[in-house]
Formats: C-alpha cells, sequence, structure tokens
C-alpha cells in the first residue's frame, strides 16, 4: 500500500508526467526526455515515479495508452453477481482491507441531511489532495481537488446534503482515510443517497481492484438491465470515490466514459491499480 509522505507531491509529479506521456501521441519516451520536460534529474524522477506506481516510467506507459480500457475489459472483466456476492449484507473485500458499510434509509436521504452532522477535512492521497467527510458512522464522501480545486470540490460535496451541519474536523476522520489509502485498520461507509443510486453503488462495491465492468453489467447487475444511462448518472454522483470505485466503469466500447473529478484522475487510479496488480 502507499506510503502516505507527500502523496500529493508525487501525484503532481505523475499528473504532469501523464500530460509528457499523452503529448508524445502513442510514442514510447524515453526516462532521460519525460525527466527533462520535468525539469528533474532521470534518477529523481525514476525514484519518485516508481514510489508511487510500483513500476518503472517505462513499463507505466502502457497502463496509460487509449487501448488500456480495451484491454482491461479483455482481461480483466467482471461480470457482476449482485445478490450473490453482496446481499446487502454490509460487508465486502476491497482494495486489501476489509470495508464496512451501511446506508442512510430512503427518509432520512429526503431530508437532505437536516439534524446530521458532517465531520470534514483535507488530506493528501496517491491522487492528490481529498477531501473526506464522515458522520458518526462512517466516510460518507471523498472527493479529489487535483483536477477542480479545493472551492470546488467543497462546494459540490456540501451541495449533496444541503440541510447539514459540517464541521471541520481531520483527527476524526484520519483512522478512516488511512484504512483507505494506507491500508491501516478499517474504513466504515455511511452511503447517503437514494435507493437505486445506492443498489448501483453497492455493485461497483463488488469489482475487485485490477478489474473493471461496464455500465451495462451494473444496470443488469441491480435489476434493471434497460437503466444504463440512469446506472451512469448514479455513478456519476457516488459521492466516495476511489473506496467506492467508479472509475472501474467503462462504456462497453472499452472508453473510459466520464469521471466527476476529471479523466486523468481516472485513467490514474485504473493505471495504479494495473501497475501494483503487476507488481504485487
Amino acid at each position: 500500500m502507499p506510503d502516505m509522505t507527500d502523496t500529493a507531491y508525487h501525484y503532481g509529479v505523475i499528473k504532469r508526467a501523464i500530460e509528457v506521456i499523452d503529448d508524445a501521441d502513442g510514442r514510447t519516451l524515453s526516462l532521460d526526455t519525460i525527466a527533462g520536460e520535468l525539469q528533474m534529474s532521470p534518477a529523481h524522477f525514476q525514484r519518485l515515479f516508481s514510489k508511487w506506481a510500483g513500476v518503472s516510467p517505462k513499463r507505466f506507459q502502457q497502463y496509460l495508452t487509449l487501448g488500456y480500457a480495451k484491454t482491461l475489459l479483455h482481461d480483466h472483466f467482471t461480470t457482476l453477481a449482485v445478490a450473490d456476492q453482496v446481499g446487502l449484507s454490509g460487508s465486502s473485500r476491497l482494495h486489501d482491507l476489509f470495508l464496512r458499510w451501511e446506508s442512510m434509509s430512503p427518509g432520512e436521504f429526503a431530508r437532505k441531511g437536516a439534524g446530521l452532522s458532517i465531520r470534514y477535512g483535507w488530506f493528501d492521497s496517491p491522487f492528490g489532495l481529498a477531501l473526506a467527510m464522515g458522520t458518526c458512522k462512517g466516510l460518507c464522501g471523498l472527493a479529489f481537488a487535483a483536477e477542480t480545486g479545493r472551492d470546488t470540490a467543497f462546494a459540490d460535496m456540501c451541495n449533496r446534503w444541503p440541510q447539514a451541519t459540517f464541521i471541520e474536523d481531520k483527527p476524526a476522520l484520519a483512522p478512516w482515510v488511512n484504512a483507505a489509502f494506507a491500508g491501516v485498520g478499517q474504513a466504515n461507509l455511511h452511503l447517503i443517497g437514494a435507493p437505486f443510486q445506492i443498489k448501483v453503488w453497492e455493485a461497483l462495491l463488488t469489482i475487485p481492484s485490477g478489474q473493471v465492468t461496464t455500465y451495462s453489467q451494473i444496470a443488469a447487475s441491480v435489476g434493471s438491465p434497460k437503466a444504463a444511462r440512469a446506472v451512469g448518472t448514479a455513478v456519476g454522483r457516488n459521492p466516495v470515490s476511489w473506496l467506492i470505485p467508479c472509475h472501474r466503469a467503462l462504456r462497453k466500447s472499452g472508453g473510459l466514459g466520464g469521471y466527476h473529478w476529471g479523466l486523468p484522475v481516472k485513467r490514474a487510479m485504473l493505471a495504479w491499480e494495473g501497475a501494483r496488480a503487476e507488481s504485487a
């Protein structure tokens, strides 16, 4: 699991490297070329990159190609069977940690957070600065600000539960966030959403790290095979990114689709998981 020290800085380096690799239009770039574009020494860049990705920059480039999503669908496709895998039991293995969740009742959701105290804090993560939010029961929000910026990410999350009271309290959330990103302890989730959204999010929780599925497969798994578009909307409204792995949902064609916190973050997540699976 990642070392949480300076992870936001590391992701900034990776983000810039991804932009350089993208500009190469499919050509494999040398270590010296990428490091030069980032104005870093090759040795320093190699060390930072390998620490974050777990593989060399040369090897990592294959995970950032446009064809990688299609490779994932071909070689690492998961057919969801929610009734068997989830069964609404409230627990699932994810990211090599034990994750527990419970959902808010429809009536509580309809009150838009009225009477609910939500604590929040900013944390470094392997994918840049992250905003965590949680109730007394667990994390209810996890957003990434690398593409959107802090103010936009914070406003986006607060607008989901406009009647809630928001209290800055980073220490209260730290154990769950450490479990999410560093594999230390157990992460609890408190899913706050409409019933259909929660069904979709529970389906996402069954997708193993390093594997993917499609929006249409998720629709079939929740009993609404013709509702792929509605599933896509629910996936996009997932409030706990990464732990509820909406980045593992792809279009049937192999396209990445959208990502609420920016496609560069989604690509980095899929590539990071692919590299870690290879190096495990």
